[in-house]
């Protein structure tokens, strides 16, 4: 095979900070700012994939002028500006830019439009144009597409046929930021669809993951990029496995996380490998497991400064004593979570917390009373954590209505049990998740003895007419 032209990248100046972008955040964090533009997003029409690592780039200036998705969003929210007021340059200064030749284009939820702007660590990195590299990154350009279409066609099979044969070449950035952009995708379908339809379609990104870690990389910075994304892909995809009963597999990917951190030293992820198994464990009905799993995860957290991560693995911890009957254990834990939630979002923060807020708090808090039997408190909680919730995370809505539907069920309230489950049953047309079915499964069978009370044969009807979950 015919070596490829490698052309080096000019240094350029580093990019300027954008104040004006900065300036119109205000007060908010990157991720309350980022839910901001999903939501003004939604107002019009759009679809994108915000999130604080996208407000920081933005603010870094990093992304020197956004897509065309991302462009009417911000018009829409700061109406009477321009691009130029938002802080950004002109489209025309940027416009072909380190354009692709093979004709690729991202889609609305990318960070940036390719054929508009680059990926300013590429000034800096020189990296192998060829072939291979070409291959991986259509593997993952191509995965995140499909994801997005909810259909993760097994892309990565594709890659290992193309790459057969062939001596590896090192990773770039752009493959770095294919697999960042990867995780955000499953992400985000989750986020709105649930597991179910996700999970076996989401095992060929990961497998080009650690095809581009094998690989290597020719700067360190982006190695840790590529340990850092393929660890989140693998907890990603773990958690796919995890809310769709699959807990072998979940319990597998989890691990692949866990050594991948360790490898590469990275507390951050291995904080998050070890609060994912803390769930996991604690849903497999091994809470002891689950308590150490968490207590792992805040030693490991605690330097990194994010109070909310330390409450969220306080809350991990509560759900293991939950399980282990230690209402005293499980009230302390719930207590150290309040606390550090009070003190409220910081930069700190890890970008996979997105969906960690109050709803969620508040949900955790009701699952952790009604594993200890008490119904009604669990009941106020999980209502406060439906009423909190932003809309924007469909699969959670669904959850937090089938947790009330059940803790109502239990506590002797048929009838408004029956009204939360029709809610729920109402989003299942969005929601595909085995958890949320076993859940509804479980306040049905509560119920069969009150089908007279009101509204309560209706919701047992309609919940034996759903297909069942594969």
């Amino acid at each position: 095979m015919a070596s490829s032209t490698v052309t080096s990248a000019q240094p350029e100046r580093p990019p300027r900070p954008n104040l004006a972008f900065r300036r119109l955040r205000g007060k908010r964090s990157p991720a309350e700012f980022a839910a901001a533009v999903r939501r003004a997003a939604r107002e019009i029409g759009e679809r994108v994939s915000c999130d604080a690592r996208y407000v920081g780039r933005v603010e870094a200036g990093e992304i020197r002028c956004p897509n065309y998705a991302y462009e009417r969003v911000f018009l829409h929210m700061f109406p009477g500006r321009t691009l130029t007021d938002l802080g950004f340059a002109p489209r025309s200064s940027v416009r072909g830019r380190q354009a692709r030749s093979t004709g690729e284009s991202r889609g609305a939820g990318e960070p940036y439009d390719t054929r508009d702007t680059h990926d300013p660590h590429d000034l800096y990195e020189t990296h192998d144009n060829n072939e291979e590299s070409d291959v991986l990154r259509r593997a993952f350009m191509t995965s995140g597409a499909t994801v997005a279409a909810a259909s993760l066609g097994p892309l990565g099979l594709a890659f290992d046929a193309a790459a057969a044969g062939r001596p590896a070449r090192r990773a770039g950035t752009g493959e770095a930021g294919a697999l960042e952009e990867a995780v955000r995708r499953i992400r985000l379908l989750d986020d709105r669809h649930g597991a179910d339809g996700l999970y076996r379609r989401a095992a060929a990104p990961l497998r080009t993951a650690y095809a581009l870690l094998d690989a290597g990389a020719s700067r360190q910075a982006t190695a840790d990029r590529l340990y850092t994304g393929a660890g989140e892909l693998a907890i990603s995809v773990g958690w796919l496995a995890h809310d769709s009963g699959r807990f072998d597999d979940a319990r597998s990917h989890y691990a692949e996380a866990l050594a991948t951190a360790r490898m590469n030293g990275d507390a951050g992820l291995e904080a998050h490998a070890f609060c994912n198994m803390a769930f996991l464990a604690r849903d497999a009905g091994r809470p002891r497991e689950a308590v150490r799993a968490a207590q792992a995860a805040q030693r490991a957290a605690r330097p990194l400064g994010s109070a909310r991560l330390m409450s969220l693995l306080s809350l991990r911890e509560a759900g293991g004593w939950a399980g282990l009957a230690d209402r005293v254990g499980c009230e302390q834990a719930l207590v150290r979570a309040q606390t550090f939630f009070e003190r409220g979002p910081s930069d700190a923060d890890p970008e996979w917390m997105s969906f960690y807020g109050e709803a969620e708090l508040e949900g955790l808090e009701a699952q952790c009373w009604s594993t200890l039997g008490d119904w009604p408190r669990a009941a106020r909680h999980a209502r406060r954590a439906g009423d909190l919730q932003d809309p924007h995370f469909t699969r959670n809505l669904a959850l937090y209505s089938a947790e009330l539907a059940d803790d109502l069920a239990r506590g002797g309230r048929p009838d408004e049990a029956a009204g939360a489950g029709m809610r729920c049953l109402d989003l299942l047309g969005e929601v595909q998740s085995s958890r949320i079915h076993t859940m509804l499964a479980g306040t049905a069978r509560v119920l069969l003895p009150h089908r007279r009370a009101s509204g309560v044969s209706t919701f047992l009807d309609r919940h034996g007419a759903l297909p069942r979950p594969a």
